[in-house]
């Protein structure tokens, strides 16, 4: 098994004395492993990413909480704390392959913030990551086999009360479907959809276990 730990990096921005932007971003690192070459790449392409979060955070995101901070102060409203916050979770581990996903949470004012979930599938024997495809074993109907299953989670869901989507949710799961939006478990594939593809805010992300 591959050894992973969760790095962070997380600050503070002031701007005339108060906090207008908090960030934490977390990213993994493979401290050992049989695969150097994939490690290496997996590492590189990992700090990478949260540099380029970190970045942003102290750039754009710090710009667009000053020019709110000044009109909230201006018109005696509430100061915002803007958010950017990566959390990352290893799914999958075993010989070459590695899989996880991170969720980044960013709030810019308003009612409230927005995750978009990212996941990682390597094989880091290859040192690369692997395409949903690669997991069809075969079977040239996998993706209107994968569709159905989701289809009749949802159905399955919405009968027993415990999953809420839009009216039109089958032709939102065919429009909204994304070959790169899957993780490993060790129960199988996981595939999920952005908040408000398929469902409402308070649905959160959805998620569904494919065999």
């Amino acid at each position: 098994m591959n050894k992973i730990k969760i790095n962070t990096a997380e600050k503070e921005l002031y701007y005339q004395g108060e906090v207008i932007v908090r960030y934490k971003i977390e990213y993994p690192e493979i401290t050992s492993s049989n695969f150097e070459k994939g490690m290496q790449i997996f590492n590189h392409e990992n700090r990478k990413m949260a540099f380029e979060l970190k970045e942003y955070a102290e750039g754009e995101l710090y710009e667009q909480a000053k020019q709110t901070y000044k009109y909230n102060k201006q018109n005696g409203y509430p100061i915002m704390v803007y958010e950017l916050i990566r959390e990352c979770n290893v799914t999958y581990n075993q010989n070459q392959l590695l899989s996880l996903y991170c969720d980044e949470y960013i709030f810019e004012g308003g009612a409230h913030g927005n995750t978009i979930r990212k996941s990682q599938n390597w094989d880091l024997k290859l040192a690369n990551e692997i395409p949903l495809q690669a997991f069809s074993k075969g079977n040239p109907y996998y993706l209107i086999d994968i569709l159905k299953q989701i289809n009749n989670q949802i159905a399955k869901q919405i009968e027993e009360g415990t999953g809420a989507y839009f009216p039109e949710y089958c032709q939102l799961v065919l429009e909204t479907f994304n070959m790169e939006n899957y993780y490993l478990t060790p129960k199988g594939i996981v595939i999920f959809f952005q908040q408000y593809d398929i469902a409402p805010y308070s649905s959160g992300i959805p998620t569904f276990l494919v065999k």
